[in-house]
């Protein structure tokens, strides 16, 4: 077996059966004009798979709430034309023999008043905070919260319908999701807040939503990070006993694999095993899990302070990843800003020709190229 071969052989993992266990992360790219895929967005994930991807994981694009937005040309999931041109996406990704999920999203109280098509609206969040201790947005009444659930549904329901092969709830960095499971945002004294198993109830209910939707044999990928943009020291479980209790409702509810967001996807979780957040995961659910965070990349994608958009990075060995992979840490690799740089980076690894990938540089964020 070639020192790739776990990486890139074929393998059904949480219902998906792939060419390989690469993953193209989802990166907010706001290429989509009237927040709808376009000619250039078909391309961009047309290349990747025929670079060799085998799984794609679409840019956050947002559910039909009134507040889902906050961010100028991101893609929306809904609405005829806009479901048309991910129909021309998925049919793209499958003509070149990869697999293609949607990253359904809401930024909740990361949203600003002001930004286009909704304009004047105000951020959605479970205690109306963005951040910690700071009351500025919209707080979200029970009626508010079964809309958005209602909206996560009818996102899962268009995407298999358009022909996606699976799902991915954006549950991490600081958006909607997270900001319920987050104590530092979710301050509710209703059946919302509270205890973790409180503030996960939302979470919950909504994959609920999705499974009834889809159906019991249709993927729902649910990814989630400690960390969040507004701290990226923040944890929401300290302890293994207190993570597999924030995740055993999750599973309950219908995740088939969980995609655990790390900055570094080399640090250990906790103190006494090397294990990492994916592959912590793994252990205490069974469930498989995608791994992230600098994959062959030598720098976390944080820029410095005072700088806007991912950090540039060059090239790093994937001799440590792998490691991981074979002793069976995690099922799944999602790379995310090598992709960019690199839309053939699976058969330029396939080749054994690490040398020859190019670094991620800042301005690659301006095209879809």
């Amino acid at each position: 077996m070639s020192s790739h071969d776990a990486l890139l052989s074929p393998v059904n993992v949480g219902g998906l059966q792939l060419n390989n266990r690469v993953v193209m992360a989802p990166m907010t790219r706001n290429q989509s004009p009237d927040n709808t895929p376009t000619d250039g967005n078909v391309e961009y994930y047309r290349k990747r798979a025929a670079g060799g991807v085998g799984l794609i994981v679409t840019e956050g694009t947002c559910v039909d709430h009134i507040a889902a937005s906050g961010y100028p040309g991101v893609p929306y999931i809904h609405g005829e034309e806009r479901l048309a041109g991910w129909k021309r996406v998925v049919d793209a990704v499958h003509q070149e023999g990869g697999k293609i999920a949607p990253q359904l999203w809401h930024v909740g109280g990361m949203r600003k008043r002001g930004v286009l098509p909704e304009g004047d609206v105000d951020g959605y969040a479970p205690s109306g905070m963005n951040v910690p201790g700071k009351v500025n947005r919209h707080t979200m009444t029970t009626a508010d919260i079964d809309d958005v659930i209602a909206a996560f549904a009818k996102g899962a329901r268009d995407s298999q319908a358009v022909g996606f092969d699976a799902i991915e709830i954006h549950g991490a960095h600081g958006y909607l999701l997270d900001q319920f499971l987050w104590e530092g945002t979710n301050q509710r004294d209703d059946t919302y807040g509270g205890s973790m198993t409180g503030r996960g109830q939302f979470v919950a209910e909504l994959v609920a939503a999705c499974r009834a939707e889809v159906g019991k044999d249709f993927p729902i990928i649910l990814r989630w990070s400690q960390w969040k943009q507004q701290d990226y020291t923040a944890r929401l479980a300290h302890t293994e006993e207190a993570l597999s209790g924030f995740l055993e409702p999750l599973v309950d509810a219908g995740v088939d694999l969980f995609h655990c967001s790390q900055r570094r996807f080399w640090e250990p979780e906790f103190e006494g095993s090397d294990l990492n957040l994916a592959g912590w995961v793994k252990k205490l659910t069974g469930l498989p899990t995608i791994t992230v965070g600098s994959v062959s990349l030598d720098a976390d994608f944080i820029p410095d302070p005072g700088e806007v958009g991912f950090s540039a990075a060059k090239p790093a060995s994937l001799d440590r990843l792998i490691a991981m992979l074979e002793r069976g840490d995690f099922d799944l690799v999602a790379v995310g800003r090598a992709l960019i740089a690199n839309p053939d980076w699976v058969k330029v690894v396939e080749r054994g020709d690490l040398n020859h990938l190019a670094a991620f540089e800042k301005p690659m964020l301006m095209t879809l190229d």
